[in-house]
């Protein structure tokens, strides 16, 4: 692109591959400049992963309108916490909504991912996450 960001990737387990490889970038960066392990901060990267690629379980039983409007309820309670977190954290430094908007080439298709794109995701960021934490040792 002229404009100097990349292009999206074509598929999720490129995005997803992407956005770990711009985080695991980052927190080598950190630890270099500050000469400290970052643990939390790695065991955050971890849990990330872990949670773009959770699958949704099939439900054995169908759900009645409540119910589901209860699930949602408790999605838009979570996703409002977000939307707190990020709009605190850009409050607080500019930067940090600078690096939102010129990354978000890279971490949207991974949050936006549906059921099928996660379940196929699944896998490939276990086995990454797995070999990062064994190189690290």
């Amino acid at each position: 692109m002229a404009d100097g960001r990349k292009e999206c990737p074509t598929s999720p387990q490129a995005a997803n591959a992407q956005l770990f490889g711009v985080l695991s970038s980052l927190l080598q960066q950190v630890e270099s400049l500050t000469n400290q392990e970052e643990v939390e901060l790695r065991s955050k990267i971890y849990a990330l992963g872990l949670e773009v690629t959770k699958v949704p379980s099939k439900s054995t039983q169908n759900l009645d309108e409540m119910e589901i409007a209860k699930q949602l309820d408790k999605l838009s309670e979570k996703l409002d916490d977000v939307d707190r977190m990020i709009s605190s954290a850009v409050a607080a430094d500019p930067q940090v909504g600078s690096l939102l908007c010129s990354t978000a080439n890279l971490w949207m298709p991974v949050i936006t991912a549906g059921s099928e794109e996660r379940r196929n995701l699944n896998a490939s960021v276990e086995d990454d996450l797995e070999v990062k934490g064994k190189n690290s040792q």
